[in-house]
């Protein structure tokens, strides 16, 4: 009997394996999605960027702005150092404390975090996993102030902060560093919030950076919307840094690159630095079509288009 058990209980376990590979492998539901693009990436190497940025040698009287991959942007403003959306491990997910369970990254972060400067500011936009990092978040160097979305700080380490500030839109806040202060006013964008599917309370936001009478306009992840025609009052701006993938089939949620240029525009600013492209598979185009369409949009303006890989660096004229 116990050989009988025992076989009808191999039989099944193997057509239940059976069944769920199956499942796995033609089921266009997320979840059988995400194990597909797990195993995909199982043995993969991540590439080393094809530019590291070297904060060490920036200027203090300049505005300094490294795209360190995804929508982190590394930036000097007259010596202070912030951070957007700080993303800097091979991958994003679920923190398991080992690593984190979600998609691994195209190419590597410019620079990991023990080559990173000393933080005065960490800019969060919002709580999705791809830019609310909770090991990236730990791991910055430093004591800076976290500045986030609202109801999102909870989701922080605090330990490793100085001061924690949440904002909603048409909220501001004057924040003192060891460089000196510097100005934040959370802006309306077009997106969404939470972070799992049920705490739709959570806030989403851009910003506007404010020091020594020069401003930065960043736009964490939005959609096309009309609020930057308003945001135009808050300006001028230096630069603005806008998403500019994973649109295809997410555009209610993310803007396409012609959108996040003519809002850019719209807003009035003199440099378009695009970022959230070519770090992460998140969505269907493909993975340099979004910069090409960038490129394309602004052919008849080239100077404008600051960044296009992953590590570059570029200096704001005064």
């Amino acid at each position: 009997m116990g050989n009988l058990v025992s076989r009808r209980t191999l039989l099944a376990t193997g057509a239940l394996a059976g069944a769920g590979a199956v499942w796995t492998h033609v089921s266009s539901s997320w979840s059988a999605r995400f194990l597909r693009e797990r195993m995909a990436e199982w043995g993969r190497d991540v590439p080393p960027a094809p530019h590291s940025p070297a904060p060490g040698s920036w200027d203090d009287n300049a505005i300094t702005l490294a795209w360190l991959g995804h929508a982190t942007v590394l930036v000097n403003f007259y010596g202070l150092r912030l951070i957007t959306d700080p993303v800097l491990f091979d991958r994003i997910g679920v923190d398991l404390g080992i690593g984190s369970l979600g998609p691994m990254r195209l190419v590597r972060c410019a620079l990991p975090p023990g080559e990173l400067p000393d933080v005065d500011l960490v800019l969060v936009s919002h709580a999705h996993f791809d830019h609310l990092d909770t090991p990236s978040l730990a791991a910055l160097r430093g004591r800076p102030v976290a500045v986030m979305a609202a109801d999102t700080a909870d989701l922080l380490p605090r330990r490793f902060y100085s001061a924690v500030h949440e904002l909603r839109w048409d909220e501001s806040v004057r924040v003192a560093t060891a460089h000196g202060e510097v100005l934040l006013r959370a802006i309306e964008v077009r997106h969404w919030g939470a972070r799992i599917q049920r705490d739709t309370y959570r806030g989403y936001t851009g910003w506007v950076v404010e020091r020594e009478g020069r401003r930065l306009l960043i736009g964490g992840d939005t959609a096309s919307t009309d609020a930057f025609r308003a945001h135009r009052r808050h300006g001028p701006f230096e630069a603005a840094v806008m998403p500019i993938g994973a649109y295809d089939p997410w555009i209610r949620n993310h803007c396409t690159p012609e959108q996040a240029v003519t809002m850019a525009d719209a807003a009035g600013a003199r440099l378009f630095v695009p970022v959230h492209h070519q770090s992460f598979r998140l969505s269907r185009e493909p993975v340099t079509e979004p910069i090409e369409r960038a490129e394309q949009m602004l052919m008849a303006e080239r100077d404008r288009l600051a960044l296009r890989e992953t590590g570059q660096t570029v200096v704001i004229p005064v």
